[in-house]
């Protein structure tokens, strides 16, 4: 795989803008789950992402990257009604387990619940000082909860917002981006092909798409991935249970989108107003 490596927010080692994700990658066919996690691995997708809400993701993952762990920047999530601080290291502890390894590289609050966040923070750094997690962040925040965190744990600790992030579906763009590029938060988009949302390829974006794709011999999900990754603080980790897709999306680091088609497309896909509310799945 060729393509730019990026710090993951301030203080993280440098990845590929694309990695793995394996929300349902439990559903389908386990053997070919773990070969497509073993063989991205092999082509430069070292993120791995998975939480405890993902059924048996955590032991599958386990198993494609059993011997490997080295190699791999390994995130889970905790759930908001396990976000208590007993209850957060108690959840992590069973991720660890179920995960076959002794540490995460990044541990995230699933979204926001009713446990104070001060709570969690305080699991958050007992488990960094333990060793069982290196860094810690947040998923589906939105600015005003990211600045809410951020006066509670301080500058420097926010690691990353996992966030929902597609052609169609670009609120992200309009506050949490700017935020956590002004605090040095890496910004990971999860469903980046959209929860059936990918525009269809008969549509005036899906002709685009194409025609864009063609120009450089790629596909239009590739054309898509290095749309979503352009801007150097966003990641994105694509669900891929076959081989296959996991060579696309491995091949989409090293696509550069010029100018005028990074244009096209947000006019075709366009950015629309702010959501009063953060979109998630």
């Amino acid at each position: 795989m060729t393509g730019d490596m990026r710090r993951f927010g301030r203080m993280g080692p440098k990845l590929a803008p694309i990695g793995q994700g394996t929300w349902y990658i439990d559903q389908g066919d386990r053997a070919s789950a773990i070969a497509a996690l073993r063989r991205g691995l092999d082509l430069g997708l070292t993120h791995i992402d998975t939480a405890e809400m993902y059924g048996d993701a955590e032991p599958l993952v386990a198993e494609a990257i059993a011997g490997r762990r080295d190699e791999v920047f390994l995130v889970s999530k905790v759930l908001p009604g396990n976000a208590s601080r007993r209850g957060t290291i108690a959840a992590c502890e069973r991720s660890l387990a179920r995960l076959g390894t002794d540490r995460l590289d990044c541990y995230l609050l699933h979204w926001r619940g009713h446990y104070q966040l001060s709570e969690t923070v305080a699991a958050f750094e007992e488990l960094v000082a333990a060793g069982k997690i290196l860094s810690w962040g947040v998923s589906n925040f939105d600015a005003g909860d990211l600045r809410e965190l951020h006066r509670i744990a301080g500058d420097g600790k926010i690691a990353c917002n996992q966030v929902l992030y597609h052609l169609l579906e670009r609120a992200i763009e309009h506050a949490v981006i700017p935020w956590c590029e002004a605090h040095g938060v890496a910004v990971t988009a999860y469903s980046p092909f959209g929860h059936d949302e990918f525009p269809a390829p008969r549509s005036p974006a899906g002709r685009l798409l194409q025609s864009i794709a063609d120009a450089h011999g790629a596909s239009p999900r590739q054309v898509a991935l290095a749309f979503l990754t352009r801007r150097p603080s966003v990641f994105a980790i694509p669900k891929a249970s076959s081989i296959i897709h996991v060579a696309e999306n491995a091949a989409a680091a090293g696509l550069q989108l010029a100018d005028d088609e990074i244009a096209a497309i947000d006019q075709a896909c366009p950015l629309g107003p702010e959501p009063a509310s953060l979109p998630m799945l």
